[in-house]
């Protein structure tokens, strides 16, 4: 409607000012007549001419006037649209300027919030308990044992739990290349060790959300294997002192240092007896994890003065010395500020001399800091349902899948397949500790009286490898040694056995019978250590438990254990059926051991 008035509008000045025009050309007309008639008739009358002469000035006057009256007006509508226009660049600039603050002041409003959340973020950083855990094995990027399993998961489960944790390692020749080449330098040093001054470099990887810190030194860590060496005492007092030395380079300033194993023990005695004059080494608290005591890195006395530098230090030399060696480990367990291990059990275990190693006085000594957490398993990794090794996915609610694992492996080793054949196996290192001998000395009796078969996965002391091969070669058919390792074959022979035998000597807390569980393969185990703590022996009255156990070292023990544990499977199914359900019960994840580690970190930190 605004814009059809205005049209109109427009039309009305154009008409007016063409009437305008058209009359001030009809006067210019007359005047000029006139003009003519005067100029014709110059001996007409004076009256006449004067009456002309009015008239004539009249009309000269009348366009004059018009023509002010018309430039007026143009003039006018030119001053009034030039207003009309600053008026419309100034409401532009206007809305402009006012659209800028707005943004301004959206801009400042996030600014003030990104700084807010930044703080925010600061605050909860510089809140966290900042951990550095120093391991020499740490899967992915190698594992030997259990240890390389336990600092590959821990410390991002401690994470999950709000801490800072970060690990720090060897940058050991087995490590992948696919993993060498997502790291980056970020530093150099030397190491002092007692005459030696070695070089040191610093890489750092981040990998699955945690940081890594390795660290290089071709000379000790170019090597084939991670241990074994005749200079393994230099070694791991090089890299015991060389990760101290790593935290002068780095931009990490941790609150704890975690120390697992007679392989980082040596560096508690170096922080206390060489670094706390630094000042960022003097609030530092340690805690020592032992893995297995029966490991402690005993080597010549000549160590402690030629290699850890501590000749003149009688304080170190006493706490390192033991009889005629070196002893990395004790050295540890005096230094640190806590002391746990890998289960409750084998904590109590350790104060006695039989499971002590020599150690158990300082144990007993030092008894109000010392707590045994049991470790746990990936249990994203160890999954069944998802795992893409095995031959069928299953879960407690589809057992009729593991038993078609049981016959895919049966048939890939050459064992007679039926489902209801009762399958045990063993998936372990070949060494004594494991109850190795135990399994020899009934071996031939157990095969002999029952319907059992029987598969093994491992390697170690040849006396045992050969056992196996024997075993395998009289009983085709019934038993398949396998004397390697391979994590694939791994995973099918825990998906498929009914059974799994873990008859060790002791075990400070032992996986296998974690993932065993988790694969719904029910364990018969020594009562000893972490198996203890995990293993409820089954009840024949109750019903009650989630696997089998015996108490004494004693082969027969051992023999009647598993041939209950046979009868139970072969006469009583749905009783073996509930035990299975159990174990599908157990929960061995990471995330409550890691609540009581950060416990014993907060406690540290409390004075």
């Amino acid at each position: 409607m605004d814009n059809e008035n205005e049209k109109l509008n427009k039309n009305y000045d154009t008409l007016q000012n063409e009437i305008v025009e058209k009359q001030l050309s009809q006067l210019k007309d007359i005047s000029f007549d006139i003009e003519n008639k005067t100029l014709n008739n110059v001996d007409n009358n004076t009256e006449n001419e004067k009456v002309e002469s009015l008239f004539f000035n009249d009309i000269k006057n009348e366009i004059k006037q018009k023509e002010t009256e018309q430039k007026k007006k143009e003039k006018g509508e030119i001053v009034t649209k030039e207003i009309e226009q600053e008026e419309i660049e100034q409401e532009e600039t206007e809305q402009y300027t006012n659209e800028q603050q707005t943004v301004i002041n959206q801009n400042e409003e996030l600014i003030i919030e990104n700084k807010k959340e930044v703080h925010i973020e600061t605050t909860q950083s510089q809140n966290k308990i900042k951990i550095l855990f120093a391991a020499f094995e740490v899967s992915p990027f190698i594992k030997t044992g259990g240890l390389g399993d336990v600092a590959g998961a821990l410390p991002n489960a401690l994470n999950e739990e709000g801490t800072d944790t970060r690990v720090i390692m060897p940058l050991l020749q087995m490590i992948d290349d696919s993993f060498r080449q997502k790291m980056k330098k970020i530093g150099q040093t030397n190491v002092p060790l007692g005459w030696r001054n070695q070089y040191l470099g610093i890489f750092e990887l981040k990998h699955n959300g945690i940081t890594y810190y390795l660290l290089d030194n071709e000379y000790y860590f170019k090597r084939e294997k991670a241990y074994g060496y005749f200079d393994d005492g230099e070694r791991i007092a090089y890299f015991s002192k060389a990760l101290l030395e790593a935290l002068q380079v780095i931009d990490f300033e941790p609150d704890i240092l975690h120390l697992n194993d007679w392989h980082t023990a040596l560096s508690a005695v170096f922080l206390r007896e060489m670094y706390m004059q630094i000042e960022k080494y003097k609030k530092i608290k340690t805690i020592l994890t032992v893995h297995n005591l029966k490991f402690q890195g005993k080597f010549s006395p000549f160590v402690i003065d030629d290699i850890a530098g501590f000749a003149g230090n009688r304080t170190a030399k006493m706490q390192l010395s033991e009889k005629d060696a070196c002893n990395f480990m004790r050295g540890g367990l005096n230094y640190v500020d806590y002391i746990t291990t890998v289960s409750p059990t084998y904590a109590q275990e350790i104060k006695t001399a039989y499971y002590g190693e020599g150690l158990n006085d300082i144990f007993v000594k030092r008894h109000n800091i010392v707590k045994g957490i049991l470790n746990g398993i990936d249990t994203n990794n160890y999954n069944p349902l998802t795992d893409e090794f095995i031959y069928k996915n299953y879960d407690i609610n589809s057992l009729e899948n593991k038993y078609i694992n049981k016959i895919e492996l049966q048939k890939e080793k050459a064992l007679e397949q039926n489902e209801n054949i009762p399958l045990i196996c063993m998936v372990s290192r070949l060494t004594e500790q494991k109850g190795i001998d135990l399994v020899l000395k009934i071996f031939e009796e157990l095969i002999d009286t029952t319907n059992a078969q029987f598969v093994l996965l491992g390697t170690g002391d040849s006396k045992y490898e050969n056992s196996f091969r024997y075993f395998e070669y009289k009983y085709k058919g019934r038993v398949s040694s396998n004397i390697c390792f391979s994590e694939e074959l791994s995973r099918k022979i825990y998906a498929a056995s009914d059974m799994i035998m873990i008859p060790s000597r002791f075990e400070p807390c032992g996986l296998t019978q974690m993932i065993a569980m988790r694969y719904l393969t029910l364990p018969i185990v020594r009562e000893t250590g972490g198996l203890k703590d995990t293993v409820i022996p089954y009840n024949q009255y109750t019903d009650e438990g989630n696997g089998f156990s015996f108490s004494n070292y004693n082969a027969h023990e051992l023999l009647w254990t598993t041939k209950t544990a046979l009868e139970l499977y072969n006469n009583y199914r749905n009783r073996f059926d509930l035990l299975i359900k159990e174990a599908s019960k157990s929960n061995f994840d990471w995330k409550s051991s890691a609540k009581e580690y950060i416990d014993i970190y907060k406690y540290l930190l409390s004075y």
